[in-house]
């Protein structure tokens, strides 16, 4: 018979499992590149999370490296900012990928910016290749 300790240990791990799998991001295309590569995961931290707000988006700066929900494109993009301006009292984010040749196509508002790739010193958090297997599940 299974007893209530084991239940709850597996069940621990799986609410460990599911947070986890929240705050990973499988790179789907090759736009930041050196920075990370298409396949590549790189670890986020998310302005809301089911209420919690792990950064606040008014803290971003230019060089940091954000997923936003971008109007041109059907899925989340990550890109960096590079440059933060006013526009009719509103702030507003320029945001390029860092091996594209021109910015992204439309400013971003804070409410756009979902999650923030971490950093650990000036490095971003990537765990290499691993999400190959994400992208071939999902035929992309």
């Amino acid at each position: 018979m299974t007893d209530w300790k084991e239940i709850a240990s597996y069940v621990v791990i799986l609410i460990i499992v599911l947070i986890a799998a929240q705050h990973l991001n499988v790179v789907v295309s090759g736009s930041m590149e050196p920075a990370f590569y298409r396949g590549d995961i790189v670890l986020i931290e998310k302005a809301d999370f089911f209420g919690i707000h792990e950064f606040n988006v008014d803290d971003v700066e230019v060089g940091d490296v954000v997923v936003y929900d971008a109007k041109w494109f059907n899925q989340p993009v990550i890109h960096r900012i590079i440059n933060i301006t006013d526009i009719n009292g509103t702030t507003m984010y320029m945001i390029k990928g860092d091996n594209n040749n021109a910015p992204d196509p439309y400013y971003v508002t804070k409410e756009q910016i979902q999650s923030k790739v971490v950093t650990f010193g000036d490095n971003l958090v990537v765990i290499p290749k691993i999400g190959y297997l994400s992208l071939w599940l999902r035929g992309l």
